[in-house]
């Protein structure tokens, strides 16, 4: 497929601030409920969410969506204020093209102390 051809991505960069760690799995189904309720079906549809596992680490993660999609997708993660029994707020930190960009929002890696 051609690239002009293509349909374009973004990607929100986001960090959950919990009282305690998070599974992905926990998150992931928090993150696709609540845009669900917020966007409804068509729209989320539409919006092509999807929260990308390998890049969701120590309270980071990355959510790709349509461009088109973006601000909607920002509040619905901002609805999220718990996930189980863990209040949660979500910070969106950067909406970048691409994930290299993406990565530069991030803060840098916490070496380990001796």
């Amino acid at each position: 497929m051609k690239p002009a051809l293509k349909e374009k991505k973004r990607y929100i960069v986001f960090r959950v601030h919990a009282e305690e760690p998070v599974p992905f799995d926990a998150l992931h189904e928090a993150v696709e409920q609540s845009l669900l309720e917020f966007l409804g079906e068509e729209r989320f549809a539409r919006a092509k969410p999807k929260l990308i596992r390998n890049l969701t680490s120590q309270g980071t993660g990355f959510l790709q969506t349509s461009p088109a999609h973006v601000d909607a997708v920002k509040v619905g993660l901002a609805l999220i204020h718990q996930i189980g029994d863990t209040r949660v707020i979500f910070q969106t930190l950067k909406v970048s093209g691409t994930i290299a960009s993406g990565k530069k929002a991030l803060p840098p890696a916490r070496k380990a102390a001796r």
